[in-house]
């Protein structure tokens, strides 16, 4: 019985990580080709690789989410491991299908803690606040300012060059920054799910607390991540690509690049599972607000806030719901 619900917890992950890939490859690929510097199949097939390789570069923040609630080593435990992914992949198809760039790291660990709370367990919230809330909070500032920062820089360096040529340049150099920030997202976001999975095999007393993350644990994170890449996520794109602000090259270049610098500045030194959607979107609106304030749609920013501001209650009750549910029809303890 407890080797079935395993079964299922890994597939349920898997299935999260695979929407995951799909709801989050436009934030590697949305500015090159909104730029142009790379058609949509190419710059998807850039993602998916990157991803892939993202992936086996640390476990870092695994470990940090599988230390988010502490449930009980039997079959209750585990369904509440499987509920509080349920919750995170209902936000996610939600706000995918509205086109809205919300957080699916934060959609994970709210769901974690919405099934832990209903279920009665322990929630480590002072591993929640170190290291989920204060980066959620920090990082899109650190974004922003980085990337007005970096744009100001380009624009007094490159004053006096000639702007076709200039942005010819900085549309190949978008080639790099791409592959630099679907790696970055592939570091932060595959481990988040291997997290999950190793949390549910300590659960089934499949491995011992201070045991590495498995090798088919990583590669099926990095497979079912690479794949919802390659399915896309053309709604969001849009969004992040064209409705906030309309990119030049050298604007999309300085977003990535800096957007990537975050996420593995956070991934290697603070080991917080941070959101490349929050990074990438307010990277994009910092490079953006150095054409003018009012260059940026700030309506639509004003949309994207909501979502993130809702993401965390939200994965939260919808966990909390599937919870419910399964204990009834299950008739858990």
């Amino acid at each position: 019985m407890e080797l079935a619900i395993i079964c299922a917890v890994v597939v349920v992950a898997l299935i999260f990580d695979y929407t995951n890939g799909f709801h989050d490859a436009a934030n590697a690929i949305a500015t090159s080709v909104s730029t142009r510097a790379l058609t949509p199949r190419v710059a998807l097939i850039l993602a998916a690789v990157m991803n892939f390789a993202g992936a086996f570069l640390g476990q870092q923040v695994a470990h940090t989410v599988a230390e988010v609630i502490d449930p009980p080593d039997n079959a209750h435990g585990m369904t509440i491991v499987m509920t509080g992914l349920l919750g995170a992949i209902a936000w996610n198809l939600i706000t995918w299908y509205f086109g809205l760039p919300s957080s699916s790291s934060h959609a994970l660990i709210g769901g974690l803690a919405g099934a832990g709370l209903a279920a009665g367990i322990f929630v480590n919230w002072a591993t929640v606040l170190d290291k989920v809330i204060i980066p959620m909070l920090f990082s899109p500032v650190l974004a922003f300012g980085l990337g007005f920062a970096v744009m100001l820089a380009i624009m007094w360096i490159f004053r006096n060059r000639n702007q076709h040529k200039t942005q010819k340049g900085f549309r190949i150099a978008q080639t790099m920054s791409a592959a630099a920030m679907a790696l970055g997202h592939g570091l932060q976001d595959a481990q988040k799910t291997m997290g999950v999975i190793f949390l549910a095999l300590l659960t089934g007393g499949y491995v011992a607390e201070g045991d590495p993350l498995p090798f088919w644990v990583i590669f099926a994170a990095a497979g079912a991540i690479s794949l919802g890449t390659l399915s896309g996520g053309w709604r969001i794109m849009r969004t992040l690509g064209r409705r906030i602000i309309h990119l030049d090259p050298a604007r999309g270049f300085a977003a990535e690049s800096v957007a990537a610098s975050v996420l593995y500045t956070t991934a290697y030194v603070i080991e917080a599972p941070i959101s490349t959607t929050h990074t990438i979107t307010s990277a994009v609106m910092g490079v953006g607000a150095t054409k003018r304030v009012s260059a940026v749609r700030w309506g639509v920013a004003k949309s994207i806030l909501v979502a993130w501001v809702l993401t965390f209650p939200a994965a939260g009750a919808a966990a909390a719901a599937a919870y419910w549910l399964c204990k009834y029809v299950f008739q858990l303890p």
